[in-house]
């Protein structure tokens, strides 16, 4: 079946095939916070992104392929609930930017900061770091080595979603920080093509969204 990223929580999970990586996107718990499991097609080696809630569930997709990393997003609690519990299921380390590491319930063991690298198998992504949502808010870039250099994949947590820049509660200094992050380390240097996997909800692109840089920045949300 074809990929559209539209889940809910409850339902199934949606599976994308790229090169080097599976995608495996899945909504969880009341804020149907979306969690992505990434499989290094070379090595079978796998990485969640947001463990967010539903711990079982999780597990369940992971099953026996070992998970070489958990990477939290960001430090907002509906993207941790099962952290702890996936975690020591799996001795998984986690990753996440040393801004928000201190309110998460397991100790940060792979901090990142901006322009670094995660792997998974052979499989490389590039942490974007990109403030305002929160101190430590990180994306995850994903181009198969410069495969997809001209339709690469990103993981944006509650930073960029269809239709807007994530939350910064109506203050002006966050949002001006959010937006300046967005449109410079992302729609900046990346290509419309570029396919954008949000913290909840649906999936959209780049290009989709660039047309409306100018009403983001003007109504200031």
């Amino acid at each position: 079946m074809t990929y559209t990223g539209n889940v809910e929580a409850g339902g199934r999970p949606d599976v994308r095939e790229l090169p080097g990586l599976t995608v495996t996107k899945v909504a969880v718990g009341p804020y149907d916070n979306n969690a992505y499991i990434l499989r290094c097609t070379a090595t079978g080696e796998q990485l969640l992104v947001d463990a967010a809630n539903e711990g079982p569930r999780l597990l369940e997709l992971i099953g026996d392929g070992p998970l070489a990393r958990i990477v939290t997003t960001h430090r907002h609690q509906d993207h941790w609930m099962a952290l702890t519990e996936v975690a020591r299921a799996t001795g998984a380390p986690v990753v996440a930017h040393p801004h928000d590491a201190e309110p998460l319930p397991e100790p940060v063991a792979e901090p990142v900061e901006h322009g670094a690298t995660v792997r998974v198998g052979r499989a490389t992504l590039e942490v974007i770091h990109l403030r305002g949502h929160t101190p430590g808010s990180i994306a995850l870039l994903y181009d198969a080595g410069g495969e997809l250099a001209d339709r690469p994949h990103l993981f944006t947590g509650d930073s960029l979603f269809p239709g807007g820049v994530g939350n910064t509660w109506g203050d002006p200094t966050l949002f001006k920080q959010l937006f300046a992050d967005v449109e410079e380390r992302v729609f900046g240097r990346l290509p419309d093509a570029t396919w954008f996997y949000p913290g909840h909800g649906k999936d959209t692109t780049l290009g989709r969204e660039r047309p409306s840089l100018p009403e983001w920045r003007s109504r200031g949300w």
